[in-house]
């Protein structure tokens, strides 16, 4: 499958950055495209001159909002953020008709975050412009919610996460949901921290674009799991994983394929790396509440059986037993077999019940404290009112 890769501000624009690494990888490695065009978006120059793999180019690093914010951020006003999107949308829509291999392109992937200020108001009206445009590709979009410190001391992060995520749940055609708080790790740097967060949001995307690209007949799976399997699974609310085992690089002395050990060791390590991937989706939620679902496995050829992708299915119907699974394999890993899980079509997530009613309560109380505080002003003014002016 290969996307169009927009990241809106700082967040956004630095996971586009990863993708664009991910496509340098499957370039390199593989001889395969995955990303035909990867685009940052943002207010702030600062934050675009901080990439590294995106084009340098204005029309790859593109800022909005030059006039109202001079080159510096919309500081976490979303409302701000969603205007100048709406003023150059169309910058966005013409930086992608130069993707010189557009017509490749199979699906859009935006990504925002919904806690700060241009991502979270800019990537719901750019998703909208992008689908108006492109009516007959998917327009997918990726949204980072905020870490626990942030909800905890600012109050605007929370409203404007759920207004992010009402407005792009409205026009996308699906929503990633990735909470930043699942990837953290605490005796780590912040720079650390985040750089490695980025890099582990983009990674589980990079054997489910790869497996359908592949071009070596024997790199193709037996059951090819390419972009129309994966368009017909991601619908609505979704979350998405990835995990792995190591296995051997030999089989077992004398070449015992049929070696009881070794069937279940094959198992043991398939159910690993599922296990792995469920407990490392992108977001905390209920398998049992998803009506699609997909997983890949990839392996070497030799690790690979019918029942190996029998027994992954079943777990997984286990977990997910209202959802329609697809499956797929690829034999590319050395040494190691991976699982992709996407669940999709999410009929409840507690995370964005939490962020609606959040901040259902708190608007009201932030527009009493915006009334008192127009009140007080205004006494102030009263009160000098016959003081002169040396104006």
């Amino acid at each position: 499958m290969k996307i169009v890769v927009i990241g809106m501000g700082q967040c956004g624009g630095r996971i586009a950055d990863e993708f664009a690494k991910l496509n340098n990888r499957a370039r390199s490695q593989r001889g395969i495209e995955i990303v035909t065009g990867a685009f940052a978006v943002n207010t702030d120059a600062a934050d675009l001159s901080g990439l590294t793999a995106i084009s340098r180019d204005y029309q790859h690093r593109i800022l909005i909002g030059g006039r109202k914010t001079g080159g510096h951020g919309v500081g976490k006003v979303n409302e701000l953020g969603a205007e100048v999107a709406k003023e150059d949308a169309d910058k966005v829509i013409d930086a992608i008709r130069t993707t010189k291999r557009f017509y490749e392109t199979d699906a859009f992937l935006l990504i925002g975050s919904a806690g700060g200020g241009t991502g979270s108001g800019s990537l719901p009206v750019i998703t909208q412009h992008v689908k108006q445009r492109y009516s007959d590709k998917p327009v997918y979009s990726a949204v980072v919610l905020p870490f626990e410190h942030e909800e905890q001391t600012e109050e605007r992060t929370i409203y404007n996460a759920a207004t992010c995520l009402k407005s792009t749940y409205s026009v996308a055609d699906a929503v990633f949901l990735i909470d930043n708080q699942r990837y953290i790790r605490k005796d780590s740097s912040m720079a650390n921290n985040l750089s490695k967060i980025n890099a582990l949001i983009a990674e589980p995307f990079y054997s489910i674009l790869c497996a359908g690209e592949e071009k070596k007949p024997k790199y193709i799976g037996s059951k090819l799991l390419d972009a129309g399997d994966i368009m017909q699974t991601i619908v609505g609310w979704t979350v998405i994983g990835y995990g792995s085992s190591q296995v051997p690089l030999m089989r077992f002395p004398g070449d015992r394929s049929n070696d009881f050990r070794r069937k279940g060791t094959e198992t043991q390590k398939g159910i690993q790396a599922m296990d792995a991937a469920i407990s490392e989706l992108s977001l905390n939620c209920k398998p049992e509440d998803s009506r699609r679902a997909l997983y890949l496995v990839s392996a070497p050829p030799r690790e690979m059986s019918v029942d190996l992708i029998k027994d992954l299915g079943d777990y997984l119907r286990n977990l997910a037993p209202y959802a329609t699974i697809r499956n797929g394999d690829y034999p590319r890993q050395r040494g190691m077999l991976d699982v992709s899980v996407i669940l999709s079509e999410l009929s409840d997530v507690e995370k964005i019940r939490n962020y609606y009613t959040k901040s259902t309560k708190m608007i009201p109380q932030m527009k009493r404290r915006e009334e008192e505080t127009q009140d007080k002003l205004r006494e102030i003014d009263d009160t000098s009112r016959d003081i002169p002016s040396l104006l």
